[in-house]
């Protein structure tokens, strides 16, 4: 297929691009298909409390969990909640990681320094890895330890809070967790020779039957997954592993042997965006009209063009 976004009539276009071939699309999930996960006042909750109190004994009890819970999207929380909107897309172990530095920074303060505050400085920027800073080797450790476990006590929290319930209406109902026109649009791309990926920061477990995790919620809404099927594969995050998603397309483009000229990426974070301007492919970013701060923050990042959903009659306009 090939893509000239000067077709486009009433799309706004950020920056032009002309006659791009596109043999790839990268494609994240939430919030650019599928709906199921109302992940930001849940995110915000946990990274608050972390932030704010640390992290306690029973980190993953029960009790801890359902406390979580209880507290998820019951009060506005300024900082935590502009986070989620500035760090949409990061790995959710850099996210965790954010907090544990906030709470050494603002409250605890054990491990606390220079480097510490400019890490969080970089982690608002969408900075992810930090192997060339100098901090003590006990930290460090720590980190490696308690991210895996908070990380893993989040998607606890989610699946109760929402994630369990909507998966299961949307296998019943998938169209009422897509972003409107998203599996006709995959189903256009697919139609005409184009191979589509998705890519999400979130864990994708192949290992057992049935997948799991974000796999699962992909296969709820109806998509079909396997060589030559609308999705070619799905790529994620494990429980332990940082791994930012301009490394996954990275690696993605060298495994096919293609150009990042030739992909098309499509997202509602920053890190897919930049990503994807990284790699010289075609961006496009997929967001509400009333998301001012993430239009702007697109805008900034070099996006080509931005949509509301896949409804836009120029999306389709803009391949010939």
């Amino acid at each position: 297929m090939i893509v000239n976004t000067s077709y486009a009539t009433e799309t706004e276009i950020v920056n032009a691009v002309k006659d791009r071939k596109i043999i790839c699309a990268f494609h994240d999930i939430d919030g650019t298909h599928s709906l199921i996960r109302n992940w930001p006042p849940v995110m915000s909750r946990v990274l608050y409390d972390t932030a704010m109190n640390g992290i306690p004994n029973n980190l993953t009890s029960e009790e801890n969990i359902n406390r979580l819970v209880r507290l998820c999207d019951t009060e506005p929380l300024e900082e935590t909640d502009r986070f989620c909107v500035e760090s949409a897309g990061l790995s959710a172990l850099t996210q965790m990681e954010w907090a544990i530095r906030r709470n050494q920074e603002c409250v605890n303060g054990k491990y606390n320094s220079k480097v510490n505050s400019k890490i969080i400085e970089l982690i608002w920027d969408g900075k992810e890895k930090f192997d060339d800073f100098d901090e003590p080797k006990e930290y460090i450790d720590y980190l490696a330890d308690i991210t895996p476990k908070l990380f893993w006590v989040y998607e606890q929290v989610l699946n109760r809070f929402c994630r369990d319930n909507n998966l299961a209406k949307a296998k019943e109902k998938p169209n009422d967790y897509l972003i409107p026109g998203s599996k006709e649009f995959m189903n256009y791309l697919y139609q005409n020779g184009v191979k589509n990926f998705f890519v999400t920061g979130a864990v994708v477990d192949k290992s057992v039957q049935p997948p799991m995790g974000m796999y699962e919620e992909v296969l709820g809404l109806g998509f079909d997954i396997g060589n030559n099927k609308m999705v070619e594969d799905i790529f994620g995050s494990t429980w332990d592993e940082k791994i930012p998603k301009d490394e996954v397309m990275l690696r993605l483009v060298e495994k096919l042997g293609i150009s990042g000229e030739n992909v098309l990426v499509i997202g509602d974070g920053r890190s897919e965006i930049i990503a994807g301007v990284k790699l010289g492919a075609v961006t496009v970013s997929v967001l509400p009209k009333g998301a001012k701060r993430q239009r702007e923050l697109h805008k900034e990042l070099g996006t080509n063009m931005i949509i509301e959903n896949y409804k836009s009659q120029d999306l389709l306009n803009i391949f010939d």
